[in-house]
């Protein structure tokens, strides 16, 4: 990002996918579902590969290094190498702790749902990986933008990186919610449409659904900790302050998920899954809105940025129950969801503009724009 790089960046995740499908094909017929796990392995290392000969072309050369190494190889190439070691883990453990922390929650999940009645596992995991495509969705904004973050950072343009990255939380908000609602209100026509066959039965539909409208209702904390999460692992030093946001939430997971999924089964463990990324997230905000923050990380405009998101929420919300009112008469899965889908994203569009929700207008313009252009 900040050397101005950004092919092998972009193309880790296409040499993931590619190594991932092309064992599978070649192997399944061999080892059958382990040529999938395989197929991960594979996609791993080639994600390095990529990466790998532009890492070494803007790797610094020590000639420095090496000369004092040449009069003194001994005592120069330990300590080189000690300080080597020592500025990697400072820079990579404060990382590696969050990504541990974060991948953590679906392990707790898994672990919880296990002691529940059959089906609650495979009812999770259905009902995450649907809702959190406007998560997904959300994130492509910052995953673009990311590079314009790291160099005006790299170059010292603080001011630069504040607007940016308040108009990526801006627009990360207004797509996830736009989706959240949209998944909230159709959670079971997508649900019948997406898996409703075979061995997968109408309550299976029907107790997925409702356990991905919980899932729904964390989907903002997951976008937001990944929009904000970003300008402080591109700051010039490590910080452990996402780390440390990142722990509190999954201890808010962990001792939620262990009281409620007793009372309220996996939507217990759902609901507890939002709240321990919401906590995260708002530590993370709160963290970006000090003028001068001590873990060196942007500072924003949290009044600005907060009003935003309350607007925007109180849109998906009407735009939910809108669809919660009109869907369920519409008949068939296909009929509803696609009445949803005109529906959901109408109503919020509507009220965020009626809000002043700065999003909403700016998007509208750009729409607009296009379509002029387009004649």
């Amino acid at each position: 990002g900040a050397p101005g790089r950004f092919v092998p960046p972009a193309a880790i995740y296409a040499a993931y996918n590619l190594g991932i499908i092309t064992t599978v094909l070649v192997l399944h017929s061999l080892w059958g579902v382990r040529a999938a796990a395989v197929g991960v392995a594979v996609g791993g290392v080639l994600m390095v590969l990529v990466q790998l000969p532009f890492f070494l072309r803007v790797m610094p050369r020590r000639t420095d290094g090496r000369r004092a190494a040449r009069h003194h190889p001994g005592p120069a190439r330990a300590a080189a190498g000690r300080a080597t070691i020592l500025v990697g883990t400072g820079v990579l453990l404060p990382i590696a702790l969050f990504t541990v922390g974060r991948q953590s929650q679906v392990l707790v999940e898994r672990y919880l749902a296990s002691s529940l009645p059959a089906g609650a596992i495979s009812h999770l995991n259905y009902a995450q990986k649907v809702a959190q495509i406007p998560m997904v969705l959300s994130l492509m904004i910052c995953t673009v933008t990311f590079p314009l973050v790291a160099r005006a950072l790299a170059d010292g343009d603080v001011e630069k990186v504040r607007r940016r990255v308040e108009r990526d939380l801006a627009g990360a908000a207004l797509v996830v919610l736009l989706g959240a609602a949209y998944v909230f209100a159709c959670a079971p026509q997508i649900i019948e449409l997406l898996f409703q066959r075979g061995a997968f039965t109408p309550q299976d539909t029907e107790a997925t659904a409702s356990v991905m409208r919980v899932y729904a209702i964390g989907l903002l904390g997951h976008s937001m900790v990944g929009a904000v999460v970003r300008p402080f692992f591109s700051t010039g030093r490590p910080t452990w302050y996402p780390a440390v946001t990142m722990v509190a939430g999954l201890l808010v997971t962990v001792a939620g998920g262990v009281l409620f999924s007793r009372m309220w089964g996996t939507h217990g463990i759902a609901a507890a899954n939002a709240a321990g990324i919401t906590l995260t997230a708002v530590l993370l905000l709160v963290g970006t809105g000090r003028r001068r923050p001590r873990h060196d990380a942007v500072s924003v405009d949290l009044p600005r940025v907060l009003g935003g998101l309350l607007r925007l929420l109180t849109a998906a919300a009407l735009a939910a129950a809108a669809g919660l009112l009109v869907v369920p008469l519409c008949g068939p899965a296909l009929l509803a969801a696609a009445v949803g889908a005109v529906l959901v994203p109408a109503v919020f569009l509507t009220t965020g503009y009626v809000l002043g929700a700065g999003e909403v207008p700016q998007l509208v313009s750009a729409v607009e724009r296009r379509l002029r252009h387009d004649r």
